[in-house]
């Protein structure tokens, strides 16, 4: 069995904090590939998603797939990217439902296998929410 790399992700701001509209900048590097088992693909997405009760939502606001063996490892053993981020949806955590935005680096390899790896990061500055607890008895 081979090991899983370990993608390292660098936002160009320190806290991960955007707000609707801002630019997003990401570097990532990929560590621990093996010889044996080269990546032939890789993908970089800007996307958010909703967890919690009822359906789970998925929006893809930014995908690049890269196949060109010189912007993969070990030619290039990262990359960068820029996206205007959206107006919204803005990062939530209710107490039923959050939406949380995330940065997904995915690599896919000569021998069949992928490697996934998302780094959140906030948009927004919306307070969390708090459940309310009725005090009659």
């Amino acid at each position: 069995m081979l090991p899983s790399p370990r993608i390292t992700v660098q936002f160009d701001r320190p806290d991960r904090g955007y707000e609707p509209l801002a630019q997003l900048v990401v570097r990532y590097e990929a560590e621990g590939l093996v010889a044996a088992d080269p990546p032939r693909a890789a993908e970089h997405s800007v996307l958010w998603y909703t967890e919690g009760k009822g359906e789970e939502d998925l929006g893809v606001h930014f995908f690049e797939r890269i196949v060109d063996p010189a912007r993969l490892p070990p030619a290039a053993p990262g990359s960068r990217f820029e996206v205007a981020l959206p107006a919204s949806p803005l990062t939530y955590e209710g107490v039923i439902v959050k939406v949380r935005w995330c940065v997904r680096v995915r690599y896919f390899f000569a021998g069949g296998r992928d490697f996934v790896s998302e780094h959140e990061f906030v948009m927004g500055r919306v307070p969390p929410a708090m459940a309310v607890v009725d005090p009659t008895p």
